[in-house]
Formats: C-alpha cells, sequence, structure tokens
C-alpha cells in the first residue's frame, strides 16, 4: 500500500468534478468523503483512490494505491486524468471578459477530467452516438458489465482484445444498433492488432489526430473531438454537432430555436483558445438546471 498527498495551484472545484463524474453509474464516487476510486489500466489494472482535502482556492489531494512497483507511473496517470498540470485560473481570467463570464463564475474551478482510458473514451462515444443520455448510459453500463471485470469494487472496461472477438449477434441482443456494434467491433480489431495506436496520437496535432479517426468506420468529426478533449485533454475543442452545447447556446442567448453552426461560430470567437472548457461549462449550465 502507499499514499502520496499532492498539492497543485488553484482554483480547482474538486466537489463539482465530482458531481459531474457522478452522472455516469460506472463511476465509484463518495460525494460526502470527496473521493473517487478509478480504475488505472497501465501498467496493469489497480484500482486508485483520490480524495480531496483541501479547498477550491488551496487544492490537495490524498492519492492511494496498492503496487508500490507502479507508484510512480500511476501518479502520473492521475495528474493526467484530472488535468492537475492544467492552470484553471488563467482560463477563467479569459472568459471572466466574455458572455460566458456567468456560468464559470458560477462553476468556477470545474476541470476537465479524462475518461481513465483512450479507448474508454471511444468506446463510450461510439455507443452515445445518436442516444439520449439515459439510454445511452444504461447501454454503457450493460456492456461493461457484461465484458468487462470487477476489481476493488471499481468496474474497468473490456480490452480491444476482448471486445475484438465479441460476435455481432451478441451485441445486437444487447439492444446494440447492426452498425453500431459493427463499429465498436471493427474499431477494437484495428487497436489489438495494432493498425491503430492510441498513445501515438497523443503526441500528434488535433488536426493529425482528427484525420487518423475519421477514416475509422463509425468515427466522425464529433467522436474525434470528443476523444481529443476527453480521451487527450486537449483544450480548444468546440463540437459544433453536440445537442448539449446547442441547447446550452439557446438557453443561455435567449434563441428562438437552436443555433445554426455559424451562429456557434460567431458565439465562440470569444471563447479561443480554450473552447473545450466553454463546451465543458455549457454542458455544466444546463446539466445543473435539470
Amino acid at each position: 500500500m502507499w499514499e502520496e498527498t499532492v498539492k497543485i495551484e488553484g482554483p480547482y472545484n474538486f466537489d463539482l468534478a465530482l458531481q459531474r463524474q457522478s452522472i455516469d453509474p460506472l463511476n465509484d464516487v463518495h460525494s460526502e468523503l470527496r473521493l473517487i476510486n478509478i480504475p488505472i489500466y497501465e501498467p496493469e489494472a489497480e484500482v486508485v483512490s483520490v480524495q480531496a482535502i483541501g479547498t477550491t482556492d488551496d487544492p490537495c489531494f490524498i492519492i492511494k494505491g496498492k503496487n508500490n512497483q507502479t507508484k510512480v507511473q500511476v501518479i502520473e496517470r492521475v495528474y493526467v486524468i484530472f488535468q492537475w498540470n492544467v492552470t484553471l485560473h488563467q482560463i477563467n481570467d479569459h472568459f471572466r471578459q466574455t458572455s460566458l463570464k456567468d456560468i464559470f463564475t458560477l462553476n468556477r474551478g470545474t476541470p476537465i477530467i479524462l475518461d481513465f482510458s483512450p479507448y474508454n473514451c471511444l468506446v463510450k462515444c461510439i455507443i452515445h452516438q445518436q442516444l439520449n443520455m439515459k439510454f445511452a448510459m444504461a447501454l454503457t453500463e450493460d456492456f461493461v458489465h457484461t465484458y468487462g471485470f470487477e476489481q476493488d469494487g471499481v468496474w474497468f472496461y473490456p480490452s480491444p482484445e476482448r471486445v475484438a472477438k465479441i460476435e455481432i449477434e451478441e451485441l445486437r441482443s444487447m439492444k446494440f444498433s447492426q452498425r453500431k456494434a459493427e463499429y465498436l467491433i471493427g474499431l477494437s480489431k484495428l487497436i489489438a492488432s495494432g493498425e491503430l495506436n492510441l498513445q501515438e496520437l497523443a503526441s500528434k496535432s488535433d488536426e493529425e489526430v482528427t484525420k487518423t479517426l475519421v477514416k475509422i468506420r463509425g468515427i466522425g468529426p464529433w467522436t474525434a473531438q470528443n476523444f481529443l478533449m476527453f480521451g487527450l485533454g486537449r483544450p480548444n475543442l468546440f463540437p459544433l454537432a453536440d445537442i448539449g452545447i446547442q441547447n446550452a447556446i439557446k438557453k443561455l442567448f435567449n434563441l428562438e430555436k437552436k443555433p445554426t453552426y455559424e451562429e456557434m461560430e460567431n458565439f465562440s470567437q470569444e471563447w479561443h483558445p480554450y473552447l473545450s472548457y466553454a463546451s465543458l461549462y455549457l454542458w455544466r449550465s444546463i446539466e445543473t438546471a435539470e
């Protein structure tokens, strides 16, 4: 067993971050303890707990793991997942001068938290395509419970190698569409064979990543942008096709109907170079209202 205390620069509102993480039923969130148990996939499967003991302006965390041999790699991964190297006060100051100032004041210090592995991110994006949130969450949960595994009370997504061997009919029986089943299995086969290396994508530009991913059947711009944002932590993505963002902009600017892509582009000009944070806070603005 090991334990590490980490202090980072504020603002960083872990409580609001956990509130968003708790939307996903697969996440092991304990809001009253200000704690989340997360699955670490590399270099080996391990459950690690991350608990806040500081404040939004003076953030401090305790990380606990079991394997001393992998401690350094695990802490590095936790830093990436929770984006502890991102300076949120600079981002917050930027948005205080924009039309999103009220939303950023209300949700001050809310970070982007990455999916626990890049592969998980793509799987979740493909499953969620063109589905309402409730059904998408239920379908993802069913998929992980069927093909993934549980360790110390935390669920791990199945590996690409495992998913590559699933028969399409199995997923169809779980309410996957024919195409979505094909997309998921096809993607997993590319990764399992080494034809697609997600770790290598991390060193490429947003444009190069997008160009690589959209060649894959079942991955379009929306999925590529979500992967860049929540798989790799890129700061300047604004998925125009996202219904949630469209609804949030409609509400924020009191529009009679959903904005056009051109209107969204115009609204977002002043939000560069932190469009990913504009996206997150716009999502937050409608999540907290529901």
